[in-house]
Protein backbone atom coordinates (compact mmCIF):
# COMPACT_ATOMS: atom_id res chain seq x y z
CA UNK A 1 0.00 0.00 0.00
CA UNK A 2 1.03 3.62 -0.75
CA UNK A 3 1.27 4.54 2.63
CA UNK A 4 4.09 1.65 3.66
CA UNK A 5 6.01 3.03 1.01
CA UNK A 6 6.19 7.32 1.62
CA UNK A 7 7.43 6.19 5.68
CA UNK A 8 8.18 9.60 7.16
CA UNK A 9 8.94 11.09 3.91
CA UNK A 10 6.41 14.57 3.25
CA UNK A 11 4.60 14.76 0.54
CA UNK A 12 6.17 16.28 -2.27
CA UNK A 13 7.71 16.45 -6.06
CA UNK A 14 10.86 17.61 -6.63
CA UNK A 15 12.14 18.51 -9.89
CA UNK A 16 16.09 19.00 -9.28
CA UNK A 17 18.26 20.65 -12.18
CA UNK A 18 16.41 18.18 -14.20
CA UNK A 19 17.96 18.20 -18.16
CA UNK A 20 16.46 16.07 -21.08
CA UNK A 21 18.29 15.51 -24.48
CA UNK A 22 16.72 13.02 -26.86
CA UNK A 23 18.96 10.93 -28.76
CA UNK A 24 21.75 12.15 -30.65
CA UNK A 25 20.24 16.03 -30.66
CA UNK A 26 22.65 18.55 -29.45
CA UNK A 27 20.56 20.23 -27.98
CA UNK A 28 18.08 20.05 -24.77
CA UNK A 29 14.59 19.32 -23.78
CA UNK A 30 14.39 20.41 -21.10
CA UNK A 31 17.15 22.38 -19.77
CA UNK A 32 18.07 22.98 -15.42
CA UNK A 33 14.03 22.45 -14.21
CA UNK A 34 14.08 22.75 -10.71
CA UNK A 35 10.50 23.10 -9.50
CA UNK A 36 9.22 21.69 -4.98
CA UNK A 37 5.63 21.15 -5.09
CA UNK A 38 4.35 19.84 -1.86
CA UNK A 39 0.93 18.33 -0.68
CA UNK A 40 -1.55 20.51 -0.66
CA UNK A 41 -1.14 22.10 -3.97
CA UNK A 42 -2.91 22.25 -7.07
CA UNK A 43 -0.01 23.11 -9.38
CA UNK A 44 -0.60 24.36 -12.96
CA UNK A 45 1.85 23.46 -15.55
CA UNK A 46 1.46 26.24 -18.72
CA UNK A 47 3.33 26.54 -21.85
CA UNK A 48 3.11 26.45 -25.59
CA UNK A 49 3.07 23.32 -27.69
CA UNK A 50 6.16 21.53 -27.57
CA UNK A 51 7.69 23.79 -24.11
CA UNK A 52 8.44 20.84 -22.77
CA UNK A 53 5.51 20.16 -20.60
CA UNK A 54 4.91 16.86 -21.88
CA UNK A 55 8.81 15.80 -21.06
CA UNK A 56 8.89 16.88 -17.84
CA UNK A 57 5.62 15.19 -16.85
CA UNK A 58 6.97 11.88 -18.44
CA UNK A 59 9.89 11.76 -17.09
CA UNK A 60 8.36 12.12 -13.67
CA UNK A 61 6.43 8.83 -13.86
CA UNK A 62 9.75 6.96 -15.01
CA UNK A 63 8.22 6.11 -19.27
CA UNK A 64 11.57 8.28 -20.33
CA UNK A 65 14.90 8.29 -19.13
CA UNK A 66 16.16 11.07 -17.37
CA UNK A 67 19.85 12.59 -19.28
CA UNK A 68 20.83 14.71 -15.59
CA UNK A 69 19.25 15.41 -12.63
CA UNK A 70 16.89 14.00 -10.27
CA UNK A 71 12.92 13.94 -10.47
CA UNK A 72 11.92 12.88 -6.34
CA UNK A 73 8.37 11.73 -5.67
CA UNK A 74 7.91 12.23 -1.78
CA UNK A 75 11.45 11.41 -1.33
CA UNK A 76 11.52 8.63 -4.08
CA UNK A 77 14.73 9.06 -7.02
CA UNK A 78 12.10 8.32 -10.07
CA UNK A 79 15.63 7.06 -11.32
CA UNK A 80 16.68 4.93 -8.43
CA UNK A 81 13.66 4.27 -6.40
CA UNK A 82 11.63 3.45 -9.82
CA UNK A 83 9.23 1.00 -8.34
CA UNK A 84 8.34 2.70 -5.06
CA UNK A 85 7.86 6.14 -6.56
CA UNK A 86 5.42 4.80 -9.61
CA UNK A 87 3.48 3.29 -6.12
CA UNK A 88 2.74 7.10 -5.30
CA UNK A 89 1.45 8.06 -8.66
CA UNK A 90 -1.85 8.30 -10.56
CA UNK A 91 -1.24 8.69 -13.84
CA UNK A 92 -3.80 10.44 -16.99
CA UNK A 93 -2.26 10.83 -20.04
CA UNK A 94 -3.11 13.21 -22.76
CA UNK A 95 -3.52 10.43 -24.77
CA UNK A 96 -5.87 8.07 -23.07
CA UNK A 97 -4.46 4.40 -23.02
CA UNK A 98 -7.10 1.26 -22.75
CA UNK A 99 -8.09 -2.16 -22.32
CA UNK A 100 -10.52 -1.64 -24.70
CA UNK A 101 -12.34 -5.21 -24.70
CA UNK A 102 -12.71 -5.08 -21.13
CA UNK A 103 -15.54 -4.03 -19.45
CA UNK A 104 -14.51 -0.55 -17.13
CA UNK A 105 -15.29 -2.91 -13.92
CA UNK A 106 -12.88 -5.27 -15.84
CA UNK A 107 -9.97 -2.62 -15.85
CA UNK A 108 -10.25 -1.34 -12.92
CA UNK A 109 -9.66 -5.14 -11.46
CA UNK A 110 -6.90 -4.94 -13.22
CA UNK A 111 -5.31 -1.69 -11.59
CA UNK A 112 -6.24 -2.40 -8.04
CA UNK A 113 -4.30 -5.71 -8.31
CA UNK A 114 -1.16 -3.71 -10.02
CA UNK A 115 -1.41 -1.41 -7.20
CA UNK A 116 -2.26 -4.77 -4.58
CA UNK A 117 -5.59 -2.42 -2.92
CA UNK A 118 -7.92 -5.06 -1.00
CA UNK A 119 -10.72 -5.74 -2.83
CA UNK A 120 -13.25 -3.60 0.02
CA UNK A 121 -11.31 -0.75 -0.27
CA UNK A 122 -10.70 -0.85 -4.26
CA UNK A 123 -14.87 -1.01 -4.69
CA UNK A 124 -15.35 1.88 -2.16
CA UNK A 125 -13.08 3.91 -4.21
CA UNK A 126 -14.82 3.04 -7.30
CA UNK A 127 -18.09 3.74 -6.13
CA UNK A 128 -16.94 6.97 -4.86
CA UNK A 129 -15.04 8.18 -8.12
CA UNK A 130 -17.58 6.48 -10.44
CA UNK A 131 -20.33 8.04 -8.72
CA UNK A 132 -18.85 11.58 -8.81
CA UNK A 133 -17.73 11.41 -12.63
CA UNK A 134 -21.43 9.35 -13.22
CA UNK A 135 -19.91 6.76 -14.32
CA UNK A 136 -21.45 4.07 -12.66
CA UNK A 137 -24.27 2.64 -15.15
CA UNK A 138 -21.55 2.09 -17.78
CA UNK A 139 -19.25 0.17 -15.87
CA UNK A 140 -20.35 -3.12 -16.90
CA UNK A 141 -19.64 -1.94 -20.57
CA UNK A 142 -17.30 -2.89 -22.29
CA UNK A 143 -14.59 0.82 -22.83
CA UNK A 144 -14.69 0.43 -26.84
CA UNK A 145 -18.27 1.31 -26.52
CA UNK A 146 -17.27 4.88 -24.11
CA UNK A 147 -17.54 8.03 -25.81
CA UNK A 148 -14.38 9.88 -25.81
CA UNK A 149 -15.06 11.94 -22.45
CA UNK A 150 -16.08 8.68 -20.51
CA UNK A 151 -12.88 6.92 -21.54
CA UNK A 152 -11.21 9.74 -20.11
CA UNK A 153 -12.86 9.41 -16.66
CA UNK A 154 -12.15 5.52 -16.59
CA UNK A 155 -8.81 6.51 -16.91
CA UNK A 156 -9.11 8.95 -14.02
CA UNK A 157 -10.73 6.80 -11.78
CA UNK A 158 -7.49 4.14 -12.63
CA UNK A 159 -5.52 7.09 -11.88
CA UNK A 160 -7.17 7.70 -8.41
CA UNK A 161 -7.63 3.68 -7.29
CA UNK A 162 -4.38 3.90 -5.11
CA UNK A 163 -5.19 7.47 -3.13
CA UNK A 164 -1.60 8.68 -4.90
CA UNK A 165 -0.04 11.11 -3.10
CA UNK A 166 1.07 12.75 -6.31
CA UNK A 167 -1.58 13.16 -9.10
CA UNK A 168 -0.05 14.30 -11.88
CA UNK A 169 -2.24 14.61 -15.47
CA UNK A 170 -1.50 15.82 -19.30
CA UNK A 171 -4.01 17.85 -20.33
CA UNK A 172 -6.79 16.35 -18.64
CA UNK A 173 -10.07 18.90 -19.52
CA UNK A 174 -9.52 18.72 -23.23
CA UNK A 175 -12.38 17.33 -25.14
CA UNK A 176 -14.86 17.41 -21.51
CA UNK A 177 -18.33 18.80 -21.64
CA UNK A 178 -18.85 21.69 -19.12
CA UNK A 179 -20.37 19.31 -16.41
CA UNK A 180 -17.39 16.71 -16.73
CA UNK A 181 -15.01 19.95 -16.51
CA UNK A 182 -16.90 20.58 -13.27
CA UNK A 183 -16.48 17.15 -11.99
CA UNK A 184 -13.00 16.61 -12.56
CA UNK A 185 -12.09 20.02 -10.89
CA UNK A 186 -13.68 19.15 -7.86
CA UNK A 187 -11.71 15.70 -7.68
CA UNK A 188 -8.85 17.83 -8.21
CA UNK A 189 -10.04 20.18 -5.13
CA UNK A 190 -10.64 17.11 -3.02
CA UNK A 191 -7.48 15.02 -3.61
CA UNK A 192 -5.48 18.32 -3.14
CA UNK A 193 -7.31 19.22 0.29
CA UNK A 194 -6.79 16.00 1.94
CA UNK A 195 -2.90 16.83 1.47
CA UNK A 196 -1.71 15.25 -1.88
CA UNK A 197 -0.32 16.50 -4.80
CA UNK A 198 -2.34 17.95 -8.15
CA UNK A 199 0.00 18.68 -10.71
CA UNK A 200 -1.29 18.93 -14.40
CA UNK A 201 -0.89 20.79 -17.20
CA UNK A 202 -3.19 22.80 -19.39
CA UNK A 203 -3.67 25.11 -21.93
CA UNK A 204 -7.03 26.40 -20.75
CA UNK A 205 -5.77 29.45 -18.86
CA UNK A 206 -9.08 30.36 -17.56
CA UNK A 207 -9.36 27.33 -15.37
CA UNK A 208 -5.55 27.15 -14.13
CA UNK A 209 -6.27 30.93 -12.72
CA UNK A 210 -9.98 29.63 -11.00
CA UNK A 211 -8.54 25.85 -9.66
CA UNK A 212 -4.55 26.07 -8.77
CA UNK A 213 -2.27 27.09 -5.95
CA UNK A 214 0.15 27.52 -7.48
CA UNK A 215 1.70 27.66 -11.42
CA UNK A 216 4.80 27.54 -13.41
CA UNK A 217 5.80 28.81 -16.96
CA UNK A 218 7.84 26.47 -18.91
CA UNK A 219 9.30 28.17 -22.78
CA UNK A 220 11.37 26.32 -25.13
CA UNK A 221 12.17 23.58 -22.27
CA UNK A 222 13.15 26.50 -19.51
CA UNK A 223 11.04 27.13 -16.54
CA UNK A 224 10.75 31.26 -17.01
CA UNK A 225 8.38 31.81 -13.99
CA UNK A 226 7.26 30.03 -10.37
CA UNK A 227 4.48 32.06 -8.89
CA UNK A 228 1.43 31.45 -6.08
CA UNK A 229 -1.60 33.05 -8.00
CA UNK A 230 -2.26 35.19 -5.39
CA UNK A 231 0.70 36.98 -6.00
CA UNK A 232 0.14 37.26 -9.81
CA UNK A 233 -3.10 38.26 -9.12
CA UNK A 234 -2.33 41.08 -6.97
CA UNK A 235 0.83 42.04 -9.38
CA UNK A 236 -0.93 41.58 -12.94
CA UNK A 237 -4.21 43.07 -12.81
CA UNK A 238 -4.52 42.20 -16.63
CA UNK A 239 -5.38 39.02 -15.58
CA UNK A 240 -3.26 35.63 -15.79
CA UNK A 241 -4.25 34.63 -19.52
CA UNK A 242 -2.83 38.43 -20.73
CA UNK A 243 0.31 38.08 -18.39
CA UNK A 244 0.80 34.45 -20.09
CA UNK A 245 0.70 35.68 -23.42
CA UNK A 246 3.06 38.57 -22.81
CA UNK A 247 4.96 36.78 -20.59
CA UNK A 248 5.71 33.96 -23.82
CA UNK A 249 5.44 36.44 -26.30
CA UNK A 250 8.65 38.63 -24.21
CA UNK A 251 10.50 35.63 -24.39
CA UNK A 252 10.40 34.87 -27.77
CA UNK A 253 11.87 38.15 -28.88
Amino acid sequence: MVDDIIDNQKVSLIFSHFYKKYGNSSSYACKDINLEINGGMIFGFLGPNGAGKSTCIKSAIGLQEISEGHILICGKDIKEDENEAKMLIGYVPDHYRLYENLTGNEYLDFIGKIYKIPKDIKNERVHKYASALELEQALDKKIDTYSHGMKQKITMIGSLLSNPKVWILDEPLTGLDPQSIFQVKELMREHAKEGNIVFFSSHIIDIVGKLCTDIAIINKGEVILVQDLPTIEKEHKEGLENFYISLVRKENE
